[in-house]
């Protein structure tokens, strides 16, 4: 029977916005992490049948392919065909999905799944700008000229009481583990130095309560998120490369993990935040797994109430959960980040012998991915 492993896995530093990535653009962030994926993996980039790489703004320096573009920047053979494809924050999660349905079918024997975002050269919103992306039907559904992530998130706090000062707490959490995992040299084996940046630049080693008790709430009068219990406006890309595990034998592969389940949810677009939720227990069902058998829960931090919500929900164990930080303090550059929360997994799941981990995070207009990933 075949299956879907992953047998290479890289990712650039992560920028913060107008930081060191500022000037490298969009196309070269995805070929850099191209080219050190077949490095660190060991196969010819000539094998690869097919590239889906996770973009969100694809306009200007992003439009066009920015995956075939990816490939031919790269210096890959002209026969390695890419495509692009976008949902939302899950870009590049579902990428590694579509790889792994495309294994697992037989179409292809080797696909290399990642994506990029470069957020201070292409600005979020920027493929909307003047233009309306819902029509009328939606707006007169649900009430609303737009889905704001941030109102969305304000949401989640009244729905689940939770307070400003919990929302700072789980903030200055993240920065200290993503500290702790950076002087640990924890990220070191993901990460493919690029234009002399080595490490995630959003880690802020000096924030305090304080600090973040100072910011102000911009979505609602009276709010608890602020740009602090946020996700970071970044720049970067990500590289998972998905065979069999004949295949590997086959070429001197090595597996590092198996992609064991992989699923999709989606929920309420108006409060646009909690389907993590239900497809935790989703991917869970289809697995025939418990919360207890996962070792470590990578949910996206796009704002702090989105994994102290799924915690609430779930009642998972909060030790295991974003262990080396999340996108508060690492950053979240939209396309890249599905790719680059995976990388990060399998490389503590490799470094820790974690045979389950569990990877989920809320997607524009409601939605969700949530993948189930294997040791091996």
């Amino acid at each position: 029977m075949r299956d879907a492993v992953i047998v290479g896995a890289v990712r650039t530093p992560v920028g913060r916005r107008k930081g060191g990535l500022a000037e490298i653009h969009p196309v070269a962030l995805s070929a850099h992490v191209l080219r050190a994926l077949a490095e660190r993996s060991g196969f010819e980039p000539a094998e690869v049948e097919d590239v889906i790489w996770g973009c969100v703004s694809q306009v200007g320096e992003q439009s066009w392919n920015v995956a075939r573009n990816a490939v031919l920047a790269a210096g890959w053979p002209e026969t390695v065909p890419g495509t692009t494809l976008d949902r939302q924050c899950g870009s590049s999660q579902q990428a590694l999905h579509f790889a792994a349905a495309t294994v697992l079918a037989g179409h292809a024997d080797l696909v290399v799944a990642g994506g990029v975002e470069s957020m201070t050269r292409v600005p979020m919103g920027s493929s909307a700008i003047g233009q309306d992306p819902y029509g009328a039907a939606i707006r007169e559904r649900y009430g609303v000229t737009s889905f704001d992530q941030g109102v969305g998130a304000e949401m989640v706090a009244e729905r689940w009481q939770l307070s400003r000062a919990r929302l700072d707490d789980y903030s200055l959490a993240s920065h200290a583990a993503a500290v702790r995992a950076q002087d640990a040299g924890e990220f070191d084996a993901e990460i493919e130095p690029i234009a002399g940046v080595k490490i995630d630049e959003g880690v802020r080693r000096d924030t305090s309560r304080e600090k973040l008790a100072g910011l102000k709430a911009p979505f609602k009068t009276g709010g608890v998120v602020t740009a602090g219990s946020a996700s970071q406006i970044s720049d970067g890309a990500a590289a998972l490369a998905v065979t069999t595990s004949e295949h590997a034998a086959a070429r001197g592969l090595r597996p590092l993990a198996r992609v064991h389940t992989a699923v999709v949810a989606a929920d309420d677009p108006v409060i646009v935040l909690t389907a993590p939720i239900p497809a935790t227990a989703k991917a869970l069902r289809k697995a025939g797994l418990t919360l207890s058998d996962i070792g470590v829960y990578e949910v996206n931090e796009a704002f702090a109430p989105v994994p102290l919500a799924w915690l609430a929900e779930t009642g998972a164990d909060p030790a295991r959960l974003n262990p080396r930080g999340g996108a508060i303090a690492l950053g979240h550059p939209l396309g890249a980040s599905g790719a680059r929360i995976m990388t990060t997994m399998v490389h503590h799941m490799r470094q820790t012998g974690t045979r389950y981990g569990l990877q989920t995070m809320c997607e524009g207009a409601g939605m969700a991915n949530a993948t189930i990933v294997e040791l091996l």
